[in-house]
């Protein structure tokens, strides 16, 4: 019996994780692939720059965490030499990071957009995208070197005595992971991480309240006026809600599960398999939140029937 429903519990992990990396991959290559055609011949907008690093840096999420952890799931274990698996966790630390600093800058660049207070953002579109360009290749630039010191600490730990602590992360394992390491990588990449979602949660508020205030003023015209449509500014705001509060749900709960593996000493196989995936949840679902709130799908369905047409045209 008890066979049986550990053979149950292997393949219901196979399963989630399979189809985890599966939808992620389709999503985050799907929306890319929108941007990257609908956009190629005009200037993207600010929103879009953003929302385009935030599907590469999910897509780099899936590719260096859900595939190795679906290939493990299978049986596929330990497949990766000490280098491979330290490059592996570079990239993750570093498209994590990405993803948290875009999803933040994403939210408070439309709080200070929908503002009604004077703000040096608003009516210039050429500073904006410049201000984000800068913003994010900051933004990418620190996490890389800061994980790249982090990444040359530990091989040169590795090769020091008395090393005997090890990680494992089941496609991989590394050795040299000391007090020292962790407190100095939670200091620098942590406290960021949690500043960035502080900030997610102040901006968001804001976006609510700001919300709020317009659709009491807009029932009041609606009442003495008649019907007033829904300004695209607050659409726009109520899908970017949507998406960080989808955001802020799932590092949450991450969070915690990832302080519960840290905290116990003994954790079972169960919880450690749970946390990674909670940890995909959001690049992998992030891409269905903006898909049927910007309806790209018909939109996508609209591009491909009008260049069909184009090429019946001239045969």
């Amino acid at each position: 019996m008890l066979s049986h429903r550990m053979d149950f519990w292997n393949l219901t992990i196979k399963i989630m994780f399979l189809s985890q990396t599966i939808l992620g991959i389709l999503g985050n290559f799907s929306l890319l692939s929108y941007y990257l055609v609908h956009y190629g011949k005009y200037t993207l907008k600010p929103t879009d720059l953003i929302l385009m690093h935030l599907m590469a840096a999910n897509a780099l999420i899936i590719l260096s965490a859900g595939v190795p952890n679906t290939m493990a799931a299978f049986g596929l274990k330990q497949f990766l030499n000490d280098f491979r698996c330290r490059l592996i966790l570079y990239i993750q630390r570093i498209s994590r990071s990405g993803s948290i600093g875009t999803t933040c800058l994403l939210s408070v660049y439309q709080a200070m957009t929908i503002s009604p207070r004077e703000s040096c953002w608003k009516d210039h579109k050429v500073k904006d995208v410049k201000c984000i360009c800068c913003s994010i290749a900051l933004l990418w630039g620190f996490y890389m070197l800061i994980n790249l010191i982090f990444l040359v600490y530990t091989f040169v730990r590795k090769n020091s005595e008395n090393v005997t602590r090890k990680q494992d992360f089941g496609y991989c394992f590394i050795m040299g992971r000391d007090e020292i390491n962790d407190s100095l990588y939670a200091a620098l990449v942590m406290c960021p991480e949690f500043f960035f979602s502080a900030l997610m949660a102040y901006s968001s508020g804001s976006m609510i309240v700001i919300l709020y205030r317009h659709k009491e003023r807009v029932q009041h015209i609606r009442n003495t006026h008649g019907s007033i449509r829904t300004s695209p500014e607050s659409t726009a705001t109520q899908n970017i809600l949507t998406l960080v509060s989808t955001f802020l749900a799932f590092y949450t709960l991450s969070s915690v599960l990832r302080g519960c593996i840290a905290i116990l000493h003994n954790h079972s196989w169960w919880l450690v398999n749970i946390t990674c995936f909670t940890s995909l949840c959001f690049p992998c679902f992030g891409p269905f939140v903006l898909m049927n709130h910007y309806s790209i799908v018909p939109r996508l369905s609209l591009v491909w029937k009008r260049n069909r047409n184009h090429l019946l045209l001239f045969k």
